[in-house]
């Protein structure tokens, strides 16, 4: 069912929980928008269970409720959601990977847990099993089945997904959670969880930071070869390097919420597409 806009529920979901992927999205042909809005429409489903529960046993419930909606969905039976039977139609005219969907709701146990990742290879094992897949995913619905594409939009959602938490700092500690891993800097977890913003934090960010913009690097060097009609799927790189940008003027402060606002950026999109960059 779409709305006034002609928007379907999947793409009001997307347009209200994930701007940034949303408009992204809107570059891609009709039909294959659809799919992506069906695509981010689950990953928002699983990303916000924490958020969305008052205790991690409930969230670790709902994750496996999705594990056997899973199994559901690649036999093709009906899941009674109508994301999970979005998806299920999805899986089956694509013949997209079940394991790719598996990460994707295993790494979200890390959100059902109340400490912050031991240390930046975990977080970045967090999110190569999550934004990196979904992006993986995102390219193949595209027709980016080939490696150097594959590649390319691993390491764009490697990028994204690091700027993402970062973004999401200021929003994570009211709820009293962290998802960066302050103890390998000897930081004290009360501490940031109080919004300050210590020597130690300001560098870890930095940190994560040139961390995502490597990932954009690495990308960058395959895009003569990625295949053009994915280009929708790895846009998110050029919202990366606003942000990136953003956070470097604000001396890579993750409490400055300025940096993080929603920033589209439509114009430098559209030359992007128009190009055949990202």
């Amino acid at each position: 069912m779409a709305d006034r806009q002609g928007l379907s529920e999947n793409g009001n979901s997307v347009r209200r929980y994930d701007r940034d992927r949303f408009v992204t999205a809107l570059f891609a042909p009709p039909a294959a928008r659809e799919d992506l809005f069906t695509l981010y429409a689950f990953n928002i489903e699983i990303a916000r269970i924490r958020e969305t529960v008052s205790e991690a046993m409930l969230g670790q419930i709902r994750l496996q409720w999705w594990r056997d909606a899973l199994d559901r969905v690649c036999r093709g039976d009906p899941a009674h959601h109508p994301v999970a039977d979005d998806l299920s139609a999805l899986i089956r005219r694509q013949c997209l990977p079940r394991p790719l969907f598996d990460r994707l709701v295993e790494a979200r146990e890390l959100d059902m847990q109340d400490q912050p990742p031991a240390t930046l290879a975990q977080l970045k094992l967090y999110v190569e099993d999550s934004s990196a897949g979904l992006s993986a995913l995102a390219a193949l619905v595209l027709g980016g089945e080939d490696g150097a594409t594959q590649e390319a939009a691993r390491h764009v959602g490697q990028a994204w997904g690091l700027v993402g938490l970062l973004r999401a700092h200021p929003f994570a500690i009211r709820l009293r959670r962290l998802y960066l891993p302050v103890r390998e800097k000897g930081l004290d977890i009360e501490e940031v969880l109080a919004g300050q913003a210590p020597p130690g934090l300001i560098e870890l960010t930095e940190q994560i930071a040139a961390t995502a913009a490597a990932h954009l690097a690495s990308a960058r060097k395959l895009r003569r070869d990625v295949t053009k009609s994915s280009i929708p799927a790895l846009l998110p790189a050029k919202l990366a390097d606003g942000y990136l940008a953003k956070l470097r003027k604000a001396g890579f402060n993750p409490t400055d919420r300025a940096w993080s606002a929603v920033n589209t950026r439509p114009l430098s999109l559209m030359l992007a597409q128009g190009f055949k960059r990202f």
